[in-house]
């Protein structure tokens, strides 16, 4: 992104506006991130000093009160520019986004704060929590944490948002459900991989479109372009490798062609 693409007060000698250091303050970033933001295009300062100086306006700050919003909720610098430099995109869905993103977490927060006090009142008292009792706030919820890799591949979309909204209404009982229906998934794939089925057979694929669906009855819908770019994370991070794995020894990447193979049948 250009300065003249950016602004139409770039290269204007006599533009007044916030200097590098003054922004710096305001934000509560450095003066070398603001450098980064610069050189990369995700704001360009609108103006620049006699002395050729990075001067900011009003427009500026609040590019980079978005940027900085996006940031907090973890989305990657590449997509926060995308987002914000997307032509279609209307500035109030960008604050209505942020808003619900951050609403779930003032929610999960809040019942964090509230088992941290709890926890604050029982030593007090003396009294001993149960292991139940003192990793309550997490719930029973899937170690594989869809929602988490949706947002580090698809934050900012529809999906991400509606994950968001749903998740932030479950209870305990919902986050058991969730469990229990992958335990009882992995039980029924691992026996599969057991037995030698291979993962391009129509038993696996049909357990795959089953993962699939488990996904977007929960968190987000889930259309197999989405799933297959899952599928490929299930063996590159080993998080998840390790996840899949300790239900059978190699289940992570039958489970990631067999996701591949339920695509391609589903999309020819």
């Amino acid at each position: 992104m250009s300065d003249s693409s950016y602004s139409g007060y770039s290269g204007y000698s006599g533009y007044s506006g916030y200097s590098v250091g003054q922004v710096a303050g305001f934000a509560g970033v450095t003066v070398r991130t603001l450098h980064h933001y610069d050189d990369i295009g995700l704001l360009v300062p609108s103006g620049r000093s006699h002395a050729g100086h990075r001067r900011y306006a009003d427009a500026d700050l609040d590019r980079l009160q978005q940027i900085l919003f996006y940031r907090e909720l973890g989305f990657p610098l590449e997509e926060v520019a995308a987002l914000l430099d997307d032509p279609a995109a209307d500035p109030r869905a960008h604050l209505r986004r942020q808003y619900e993103l951050l609403t779930a977490r003032i929610e999960k927060l809040r019942q964090m704060a509230a088992a941290v006090e709890h926890a604050m009142e029982a030593r007090k008292m003396g009294i001993n929590l149960t292991p139940e009792e003192k990793f309550e706030v997490f719930g029973d919820k899937d170690p594989e944490q869809y929602a988490e890799e949706a947002e580090q591949r698809w934050g900012g979309t529809e999906a991400y948002a509606e994950s968001q909204r749903r998740v932030a209404r479950y209870t305990k009982e919902d986050w058991k459900r969730v469990q229990a229906e992958v335990d009882a998934w992995g039980e029924r794939y691992a026996g599969l991989v057991a037995a030698g089925e291979p993962p391009t057979g129509e038993a696996a694929m049909d357990m795959a479109e089953e993962h699939r669906r488990h996904i977007g009855r929960w968190y987000y819908d889930c259309p197999y372009e989405m799933h297959r770019s899952l599928g490929e994370t299930y063996v590159s991070d080993e998080r998840f490798k390790a996840f899949y794995d300790a239900m059978h020894p190699g289940l992570a990447e039958h489970l990631r062609e067999a996701i591949t193979a339920n695509a391609a049948r589903h999309t020819a």
